[in-house]
């Protein structure tokens, strides 16, 4: 069912970081800091996966994404939803549904065998295909999910996710580059704002955590192993 109340952008924002939290979906932790698919520290954490076992939040968290698509993107601006594997294929099935548009996802590489496909689902030659995701950091794991959709004909110049890193300048960039907008609910910096609000944590915690997202190179820098 596609939402017909439409939530402010801050207000999306405000809730989607409290129910994050709400579920302990965010980890901090400066005294061991976690590791990213980079290699590099971080002393924060986001597991957006964690939704999919919490029905109300989940559904709440999902109506906010389909209205902030079609307020940025339009009404009817989409003829398929992709997710990307593997955490964007839940997302994007229930997106797909509210929107009552074919679903589809993609490979993070060819299948290896039978077809050795990509794509999985009908997706066709002039369709326009809305890209969900989970997160997004710096953008550059999206770029290969479009190429992807791309080859098969369709075209994808947007892509959705929950959560928004923000903290490195050249995402928006990368992704504006490849011909494709970023539509997302909430960034570090509302989680943030909600965690000192709410108690969450300790107040040295989140004053290491601001300073990591205050300046995420340089505190990578200082804590390379």
């Amino acid at each position: 069912m596609i939402p017909s109340t439409y939530p402010s952008k801050e207000e999306i924002a405000r809730l989607t970081a409290r129910m994050l939290l709400e579920i302990k979906a965010v980890h901090f932790n400066t005294a061991d800091p976690f590791t990213l698919a980079s290699g590099l520290p971080s002393p924060t954490y986001i597991d957006c996966r964690k939704l999919i076992s919490h029905p109300r939040i989940r559904s709440t968290v999902m109506d906010f994404m389909v209205t902030t698509v079609m307020r940025d993107a339009g009404f009817e601006a989409f003829d398929n939803i992709a997710g990307g594997e593997t955490a964007g294929i839940p997302f994007a099935a229930l997106v797909a549904e509210r929107m009552a548009l074919p679903m589809s996802y993609v490979r993070k590489k060819p299948k290896g065998y039978g077809r050795n496909a990509r794509i999985e689902g009908d997706m066709s030659e002039g369709q326009r295909v809305l890209l969900v995701e989970d997160l997004t950091t710096d953008g550059g794991s999206k770029l290969s999910f479009v190429d992807a959709i791309r080859q098969t004909g369709a075209t994808c110049a947007h892509t959705a996710v929950i959560f928004y890193y923000d903290i490195f300048p050249e995402t928006e960039k990368t992704l504006g580059d490849h011909g494709v907008t970023l539509h997302h609910l909430c960034t570090w910096w509302d989680v943030l704002t909600e965690a000192k609000a709410s108690g969450a944590f300790d107040a040295a915690t989140l004053s290491e955590v601001e300073s990591f997202l205050s300046a995420p190179r340089v505190w990578q820098d200082a804590r390379k192993k």
